[in-house]
């Protein structure tokens, strides 16, 4: 994305009810599926170094917001991860593959 960051839909609201003039303007299909995706590297580092469980409910909208990019909901991106779980297990035993 050349300029700018993509934000929640109610921060240019938030930004004016402070006072503040904010600069939006709406991207196409293309721009926003890449803005997304550098979205969820943003939100995944601030996870990562914070470990804080708003940062990880923030990669989580962004990954809802893929899934509806791609035509998924929110329900059948569930159904997807519930099969892969079924067929391949989670990560609850906590297991390294070492060789």
């Amino acid at each position: 994305m050349s300029n700018g960051k993509l934000v929640r839909d109610r921060i240019p609201e938030i930004i004016r009810k402070q006072g503040g003039e904010p600069r939006v303007r709406k991207l196409d299909e293309e721009s926003f599926r890449e803005a997304l995706c550098d979205k969820l590297g943003e939100e995944t580092k601030e996870f990562l170094e914070g470990r804080t469980v708003e940062e990880l409910a923030d990669i989580l909208e962004v990954v809802y917001a893929l899934a509806g990019d791609v035509g998924l909901t929110q329900d059948a991106l569930e159904a997807i991860r519930l099969k892969k779980r079924a067929e391949r297990g989670g990560f609850d035993q906590r297991l390294i593959l070492e060789a």
